[in-house]
Order: C-alpha cells, then sequence, then structure tokens
C-alpha cells in the first residue's frame, strides 16, 4: 500500500486513514520511525503494560532490584568467560 502526506511548517504530518486501519493505530497510540538509508519505516508500538502479568516469575526472582539482576547476569557472564 502507497499513501501520501504532507509535510507541515512544524514538521508535522498525518498519518493517513489507510494506513491507520492497516496498522491498527488509534488516537493516544504511540508510534515508532526508523530511518533505513533514504527512507523511514513507521510502526505502532507495543503496549508493554498490556504485556503485565503474562510472564510467569520464580518466587526466587521476584521484588529483586534490577540493579541487582544486572550486576549478578555480569557477574555470571564474566565467570563463563574466564
Amino acid at each position: 500500500m502507497d499513501a501520501a502526506a504532507r509535510v507541515s511548517s512544524r514538521g508535522q504530518i498525518t498519518v493517513p486513514k489507510a494506513v491507520r486501519d492497516a496498522l491498527g493505530i488509534s488516537e493516544g497510540d504511540e508510534v515508532v520511525f526508523r530511518v533505513e538509508s533514504n527512507r523511514a519505516v513507521l510502526a505502532r508500538t507495543a503496549d508493554f503494560l498490556s504485556l503485565a502479568g503474562t510472564v510467569k516469575v520464580p518466587d526466587g526472582k521476584r521484588n529483586v532490584a534490577w540493579d541487582d539482576v544486572i550486576r549478578k547476569t555480569r557477574t555470571a557472564r564474566a565467570a563463563t568467560m574466564a
């Protein structure tokens, strides 16, 4: 599908309705632009909050500070590389 849009004086564009419909984009959704060579690709971003609770976390790994998780991961990786 090809659809055109004009850039406003403020650098804004309106995503054509056909594109919004095809991507399931509605008011308030966030999108991401990725530049690939001389073109940009538009994609709807995932609503990560809707994923909350869908992944089982073992009891021993709940309520652990993120800094501790990173530190333990780096320590484990360093041990396997030695």
